[in-house]
């Protein structure tokens, strides 16, 4: 589990030690990865929970936290990448480029990087499941986000790729938009301040603060469900905690497996009513 100190990350790793697994999370800020170690450690008595300070961007990094996990865990049946940074925001022309390039880089390839050193073992055991974060961006454009827009789109597209390569190994590859969540990054919206990212999305960061946004138990709870049994088959999709009915999903693994839904894909005229524009 990436990006595992805090928010989210933390709390999907709170419930998939819950649920009775071993947990090895990492995070590049040592504080808050520790506390959370402590609290895994609390819930499962000390065992099968291990912790490490990485940064998954960088190659070394990401497979040094794989290969620690296998030695400590035997094996790694389950991935999350989590780990992501909202990057500059403001326009192309002037955000600092390297922070631009930083967030591309953890939260795609970063992503891309942990898949490369987790496949080969998955694939020796023919089973495993990938669960990509996405977020707001993954699916449409995001003014002033133009970073974190590109690379989440790139990492579920990434994610839906992988998916077809690791079908014959039953690996399933799956993206979770998580909704509107009152993380750090919704912080960080709002201290950039509307001349950044705009008005209308100032302002719905603001509603989202008042309002409280969606509950970290749904998307931690579809979390759990990609990562269990009752998710096996399904594969190659980006499913919405909030709005998708994937409780349901099981019971129609055939027809999932068969169809373009829950993917990300081009929009036609009618698709919208329009007939003007397809041939």
């Amino acid at each position: 589990m990436t990006g595992a100190s805090q928010g989210l990350g933390r709390a999907i790793a709170l419930a998939y030690a819950g649920a009775g697994a071993r947990v090895a999370i990492c995070a590049r800020n040592e504080a808050p990865l520790r506390e959370t170690q402590a609290e895994l450690a609390a819930q499962t008595g000390g065992q099968g929970c291990f912790a490490a300070v990485a940064d998954v961007s960088v190659e070394e990094q990401a497979n040094t936290v794989v290969a620690e996990t296998l030695r400590q865990l035997a094996r790694i049946d389950i991935l999350v990448n989590n780990a992501a940074i909202h990057g500059p925001k403001g326009q192309i022309e002037e955000v600092d480029w390297r922070e631009w390039k930083a967030a591309v880089e953890v939260n795609l390839l970063g992503s891309v990087l942990m898949a490369r050193a987790v496949v080969p073992s998955m694939k020796r055991q023919r089973y495993g499941k990938i669960i990509q974060l996405s977020g707001g961006g993954g699916a449409s454009p995001r003014y002033g986000f133009s970073a974190y827009a590109a690379s989440k789109a790139a990492a579920v597209r990434f994610s839906e790729n992988l998916a077809l390569e690791l079908d014959p190994y039953h690996i399933d590859v799956n993206s979770i938009a998580p909704g509107a969540l009152n993380t750090r990054l919704l912080q960080d919206t709002i201290a950039a301040g509307p001349s950044r990212i705009g008005e209308a999305a100032f302002a719905a960061a603001r509603r989202q603060l008042s309002d409280g946004g969606t509950a970290l138990d749904i998307p931690v709870r579809l979390a759990v469900f990609l990562a269990s049994a009752a998710s096996d088959g399904i594969t190659g999709k980006l499913i919405s905690a909030a709005w998708d009915n994937w409780e349901q999903f099981p019971g129609h693994r055939d027809e999932l497996r068969k169809s373009d839904v829950y993917t990300l894909r081009r929009i036609v005229g009618k698709d919208r009513g329009a007939d003007w524009g397809d041939k």
